[in-house]
């Protein structure tokens, strides 16, 4: 062969693509290299086709069929080689070229939540990503930013403001008769997100929306199909272009025409006047208020109500649906709170903060509902510099992984809460792990990292006290009213969503009825 022959078009192309794929070897064994002197690997799962993208359809086809928690089993099924321990619930995969970490460990968990906190966070790649729909808010921001969003919610979750429960009798009120409006059968799940954010946007914005009263508002719709598709893109990785946006951006434009009266009116009144309201008012400002003495930019106080509405309303909402689900399953558990809640208030007192935390029976339906279906089923850190995680890797899955800056990690409360090997053996007194029963938190109590439904940290849910009595006041309520409750729902039902926030896949439909019923 002649010189001249490599300088041919072909020539040329095989020599590039030699230096490529000598150059990327040589990235990869650096890469190696640091991972090793870091900790080392967790097991692998290796996809079919080039670039992993397998793994991509994989995960998005179970997300739309509601089987998200059979995808991680698959996962840690799938890993090579397969660890010995059934805590090592840590493996990882490469898509596109990126190094993503899959966790259900408690200790990684704890570290990336906790004792390694400063060494992850959201990152730029995922605040890019979830831009267009949360922009910067207290979900999606690191650092300062994070911290200033954090500061402007605390003193609206204080202790004296949560023992004023008047803010939800209004709008129980309104569900009620919406129960006793709708006959036998109802789609209570339906109902709990309109009453939610009916709730929330009068505790936090000053104002309710009105939701119970007009059910064919289109943000609820706009929301949920803005979050679905969020939650493909999110999955997708590298691939998010290919993902269909068109619903998208229609439901962004729903979800922004709702959210822009609130803006308007946190700024028909300048710094000074919301500060001379704040002092002549008994019960302070409202949240919305303060957000806007902090600031007059009007993407800024929009990014702040999205995050705040997402919170406030659909956690919430979820929780009560599977909390009312379970009990239309479980006549027998329905019944006994309700004798404790006549025993401790009777059948038409309204319940007192206290109230609620002297029930224990109705504290452990609520906690076993979130033990089962935490709000956030899954969440994701970023690593922000060059660190490790305790456990995963080695044979028996203890020893550290090496986590080189810029690696996601994803970790499942929910595979975390619902792994037996974290649970006595079987037993009259300690069910199946996946069976719904409260008594099980007369006796057995989870350790520390074990059951974490508003997550843990520094990053804790600020509103979680808040979500709690919410929840235990509108049950309360309501079975103080009703008898007994049937089961209206099938198995083809018991499916369950986890775009963003687990709710059920196709609503609740139960029957409340009378004690003469």
């Amino acid at each position: 062969m002649m010189i001249s022959d490599l300088f041919t078009p072909a020539g040329v192309f095989c020599a590039l693509s030699l230096l490529c794929l000598i150059y990327y070897a040589s990235l990869r064994y650096q890469e190696y290299r640091l991972i090793k002197r870091l900790g080392g690997y967790a097991p692998v799962v290796y996809g079919r086709l080039p670039f992993a993208i397998d793994l991509v359809v994989r995960s998005i086809r179970r997300s739309n069929k509601c089987q998200d928690l059979a995808f991680w089993h698959w996962l840690y099924k799938n890993c090579s080689p397969s660890p010995s321990s059934p805590l090592a619930v840590t493996a990882e995969f490469r898509i596109g070229g990126r190094r993503i970490i899959f966790t259900a460990n408690p200790d990684n968990i704890k570290a990336v939540l906790a004792t390694q906190f400063n060494d992850y966070g959201k990152g730029e790649r995922f605040t890019r990503t979830w831009q267009d729909f949360l922009g910067h808010g207290i979900f999606t921001t690191d650092g300062e930013e994070w911290a200033a969003s954090r500061q402007l919610l605390r003193p609206f979750f204080a202790q004296n403001r949560l023992r004023d429960l008047e803010v939800f009798e209004k709008y129980v009120q309104e569900l009620l008769y919406l129960i006793n409006g709708q006959g036998p059968k109802v789609d209570i799940s339906e109902l709990f997100y309109r009453f939610t954010l009916d709730a929330a946007t009068d505790f936090l914005l000053g104002r309710s929306v009105g939701s119970l009263g007009n059910p064919d508002s289109q943000f609820a719709q706009a929301f949920g199909e803005v979050q679905r598709i969020q939650n493909m893109r999110q999955r997708a990785g590298p691939f998010q272009p290919l993902v269909p946006m068109t619903n998208f951006w229609k439901g962004l434009k729903v979800m922004n025409s709702f959210i822009e009266p609130f803006v308007q009116d946190a700024l028909n009144h300048s710094p000074e006047e919301l500060d001379e309201k704040e002092g002549k008012s008994t019960n302070g400002s409202t949240w919305l208020q303060s957000v806007a003495r902090f600031t007059r930019d009007r993407q800024v106080i929009r990014d702040q109500i999205v995050n705040i509405l997402l919170a406030g309303r659909d956690t919430t909402a979820g929780t009560l649906s599977f909390l009312f689900k379970e009990l239309s399953a479980h006549p027998d558990t329905y019944g006994k709170l309700r004798r404790e809640i006549l025993e401790k208030v009777g059948s038409g007192q309204a319940p007192t903060y206290d109230d609620l935390k002297n029930m224990p029976y109705l504290q452990h339906c609520i906690s076993e509902t979130l033990r089962i279906y935490p709000s956030v089923p899954f969440n994701l850190r970023v690593a922000l510099k060059d660190t490790s995680l305790p456990r995963g890797g080695g044979a028996d899955g203890h020893s550290p992984v090496g986590v080189r800056k810029d690696t996601t990690i994803v970790y499942s409360t929910r595979h975390l809460q619902l792994n037996p090997s974290m649970y006595p053996a079987v037993s009259a007194s300690s069910p199946p792990v996946l069976e719904f029963c409260p008594e099980r938190w007369e006796t057995w109590s989870p350790r520390p990292w074990q059951y974490l439904p508003f997550n843990g940290g520094p990053r804790i849910c600020i509103g979680q006290q808040f979500a709690l009595a919410e929840i235990g006041y509108t049950t309360v309520r309501i079975v103080q009213r009703f008898g007994r409750l049937e089961k209206y729902w099938g198995d083809g039902d018991d499916l369950v969503k986890s775009d963003i926030v687990l709710s059920p896949a196709h609503g609740v439909k139960v029957g409340f009825f009378g004690d003469a019923d």
